[in-house]
């Protein structure tokens, strides 16, 4: 019999990586720790976790950071994950602005950065998250060939059977056959192309309003609107990764099948609630000059009577939409991000809440204005990541043992 056929081998084998993965996983939440403490948590023996340890440390994943202080007797030796065993880059690209973080394998953010967005073609977005890329790693001591895993935030959905990005309009030219795939490119690594809005419902559950609830959406109001939806603490995608895109309600006056090509394009709730609509109501309503919706909502703040009917007005279209989506999934929380939600957000929670008031039949999910600002995405992307990093590196460390 082989040692591959030996089941006692075998069960040794499994045993050795269950111990390992269990050390990793106590290293990554609690680091830097001692062994004591190790077995304390984990149940293990000393010497099998020594043995663990000696081989992670081996293959450069773990590393040892000096004796704790405070005690009586022998001071321990202390632990830690070694940050720098990998590294997640982050991008979060929209129509106007490219933002980017890379951050180590204990999720430590080394560099972050937002730059105007060429996303005029695809071709030339591509050029600058190249260019992007190899500045950032290059600012980090490291280069890209480095990074362990990226994950890339677009609107739309990805397409992975054709490789193109639905439902992307603000981003042209990722919707031809193979464009999503050029992205490998950028840093060579393994990647994930996720929408932004999931992204960002995911960085509100990792670091905002978000972490103790199980139901929740993450409803992003912008240059365009769409919905993160988290059931069970799981994101939900759908079975075409199209869950969220609320911007197609068949919202309104108008008739869908009716609707002009920018409506039929965009959606017809996107059409009526988007920043760009928001600026068309002020002007409708009679405001002036350079308008744009922080100007809008800077002046409902200062009491200005027109912005306060034009905010008024954009609570009422957010809440028809969100009364068909509590009709339906029936969350415990509402997040309202984006860069109106984000920043005017304050502004719409009370009137959200009061027209809901009249529109769902039970008591309305607590409605509440994300404090993550422009981050939300970046930080969805860098949890995301940082998950998958953590597994690829653990294997690797397995194979190299």
């Amino acid at each position: 019999m082989t040692g591959h056929d030996d089941p006692t081998a075998n069960s040794t084998s499994v045993l050795r990586i269950m111990n390992e993965r269990a050390l990793f996983e106590q290293l990554l939440r609690h680091g830097p720790v001692s062994r004591p403490q190790l077995a304390a948590a984990t149940g293990l023996s000393k010497p099998t976790i020594s043995v663990a340890l000696a081989d992670l440390e081996r293959v450069g994943v773990v590393r040892s950071v000096g004796l704790a202080t405070g005690g009586t007797g022998r001071a321990a030796q202390l632990y830690e994950i070694h940050p720098q065993a990998g590294w997640v880059m982050a991008f979060d690209v929209g129509r106007s602005f490219v933002r980017i973080a890379l951050a180590t394998l204990t999720g430590e953010t080394v560099v972050r950065r937002d730059v105007r967005s060429r996303a005029r073609s695809a071709v030339g977005l591509l050029a600058q998250l190249e260019s992007l890329a190899r500045e950032i790693t290059e600012e980090a001591g490291i280069g890209p060939e480095a990074v362990t895993f990226t994950v890339f935030g677009t609107p739309g959905t990805h397409d992975q059977r054709t490789g193109v990005l639905r439902l992307a309009p603000n981003l042209p030219g990722w919707n031809r056959p193979g464009s999503v795939d050029r992205l490998r490119t950028v840093t060579g690594s393994p990647f994930l192309v996720e929408n932004d809005i999931n992204l960002a419902a995911l960085g509100e559950q990792a670091h905002g309003l978000g972490g103790d609830v199980d139901d929740f959406v993450f409803m992003s109001i912008g240059t365009g609107i769409g919905l993160g939806v988290v059931l069970g603490g799981r994101l939900h995608r759908g079975a075409q990764r199209a869950a969220g895109e609320i911007s197609y309600l068949p919202f309104g006056e108008s008739d869908p099948l009716a609707a002009g090509p920018v409506s039929r394009r965009r959606g017809l709730l996107e059409s009526v609630a988007s920043a760009d609509a928001v600026v068309a109501v002020a002007r409708r309503f009679g405001m002036s000059g350079r308008i744009s919706a922080k100007r809008i909502f800077d002046a409902a703040r200062a009491g200005d009577a027109t912005a306060l009917r034009v905010v008024e007005a954009e609570a009422d279209h957010l809440a028809h939409a969100l009364a068909s989506v509590i009709a339906v999934l029936d969350p415990e929380l509402v997040v309202l991000g984006g860069g109106i939600g984000a920043h005017g957000g304050e502004l719409l929670v009370g009137p959200v809440r009061e027209r809901l008031g009249d529109l769902v039949p039970l008591r309305p999910p607590r409605i509440e204005a994300s404090a993550l600002g422009d981050d939300a995405v970046v930080l969805g992307a860098l949890a995301t990541g940082l998950r998958q990093a953590r597994d690829l590196v653990f294997q690797r460390a397995l194979a190299s043992d």
